[in-house]
């Protein structure tokens, strides 16, 4: 089926396998916090019987003898998960803070959590949602700690190294604090007022906010980043200005109020976050992008000239035997180079490459997008961190053809409270 085939009813269609992914996303998310949950009560438990070293095994055994399979392995994905955990790579993050050079743009090169471009527009968008406008800039990450504050771009580099009014941010007697206070944050730096703007808070005080909702997180970003001073106009000891952006509930007003509402910024599309989303480093379906020509200058891609192709354009990643791969996890194999290519080009495992999409070699099928002829132009430049996602490839082709338009987000919320209100007429009259 080609994109453009689709017809425009009032409210559109699914395209593609989005919402499964977010569906499965939530499960994941709830079925950690679960764990977490069940961790805490064998936890306690075991804190009261003080058990001797030998008692793991033993309860194991005890359990395995029972019959109680589904516990044993519980607890032994338990201890595999605490060496991955986000407190764990939370807690780390003053030691690597302090990394330098390769190691240190490599470990914060994935540590932010990515939005999925929209390619559909999600169910209950006006009932589980926030939207706000996304301030124009670069994207990074903004570490507090040891009297210091650090802010490192997508790809890992440090963007300013600077004091702040941040807790723990700069060498004052009023912002010094002990070594495990900081505070990560994460920003958009908006070259025209010198500020940066806080869409997501991590950390704030050495207390994690990795597994907590996005409704708990604005909560506190709202009120925590006011009380430390941080968005009070710059001073020797606070360099830039920190800024919350407007972030409202997504229904039909709040929806119209981020994308025409003034802002002291330059748009850059809108951002949607599930409420109840938790921080999760990588690209994410919790979090939405997306664009028009309205609210952003960058609608479509521009190649290496600052143009926009007539063709669609897409940075894939070398990977073993000459697969092309994206940058989410796991990653989409969308096409595959050959031995003597590779040969001539030189090119090697972990490039990445410029290649053109020829539309009409393009098909979507069973809610996936599939490239067909792809044509190789160059390396990418060497500053960018990762190949395009495919939720970014997806929405790259839907703007080129059918795009999602502001008028399809309105829709259908629209359609989702005209079908509650049925429900409930047919309720009533029963």
């Amino acid at each position: 089926m080609r994109l453009h085939e689709l017809r425009r009813p009032f409210k559109r269609p699914a395209i593609s396998d989005q919402q499964r992914r977010r569906e499965f996303a939530l499960l994941r998310q709830a079925q950690q916090r679960s764990d977490s949950q069940n961790l805490a009560r064998r936890l306690a438990s075991s804190v009261l019987d003080l058990p001797n070293p030998a008692s793991t095994v033993d309860a194991q055994s005890d359990l395995t003898e029972s019959g109680d399979l589904d516990a044993v392995l519980a607890m032994e994905a338990t201890e595999e998960r605490e060496a991955i955990s986000p407190t764990a790579r939370d807690l780390d993050v003053v030691q690597a803070s302090k990394l330098k050079g390769s190691e240190g743009r490599r470990w914060f090169s994935r540590q932010l959590m990515l939005p999925e471009w929209m390619i559909d527009v999600p169910p209950n968008l006006g009932r589980d949602w926030y939207v706000f406008a996304r301030p124009a800039g670069k994207r990074c990450f903004v570490v507090s700690s040891s009297g210091s504050t650090v802010s490192r771009l997508r790809n890992g580099s440090v963007l300013h190294c600077f004091p702040s009014s941040l807790p723990n941010g700069a060498r004052t007697k009023e912002m010094s604090a002990p070594s495990h206070v900081y505070c990560i944050l994460d920003c958009i730096f908006h070259e025209p007022d010198q500020t940066y703007y806080v869409i997501d808070m991590v950390c704030w005080r050495g207390y994690s906010l990795y597994d907590c909702t996005a409704e708990f997180r604005f909560f506190w970003l709202n009120s925590k980043l006011l009380e430390s001073g941080a968005c009070n106009s710059p001073s020797a000891y606070h360099r830039y200005r920190f800024s919350v952006v407007p972030i409202y509930d997504c229904n039909q007003i709040g929806l119209r109020s981020a994308y025409t509402g003034v802002v002291p910024y330059i748009k850059d599309g809108l951002l949607f976050y599930n409420r109840h989303a938790h921080y999760e480093t990588g690209n994410t379906p919790l979090a939405l992008v997306w664009k028009d020509e309205f609210c952003s200058q960058y609608v479509l891609d521009t190649d290496s000239k600052g143009q926009v192709p007539a063709e669609q354009q897409v940075i894939l990643e070398l990977h073993d035997g000459g697969k092309l791969i994206t940058s989410d996890d796991p990653p989409i194999v969308v096409g595959c180079l050959d031995r003597d290519f590779l040969q001539q080009s030189g090119s090697q495992i972990g490039y990445l490459l410029r290649f053109t999409v020829k539309d009409e070699s393009v098909r979507i099928a069973d809610g996936k997008l599939q490239l067909g002829d792809i044509k190789f132009i160059s390396r990418a430049n060497r500053a960018r961190a990762f190949a395009d996602s495919y939720s970014k490839i997806f929405f790259q082709y839907a703007a080129r053809h059918s795009p999602l338009q502001f008028q399809d987000l309105i829709a259908a919320m629209q359609s989702n409270f005209d079908e509650k209100s049925g429900a409930t007429d047919v309720e009533m009259a029963g």
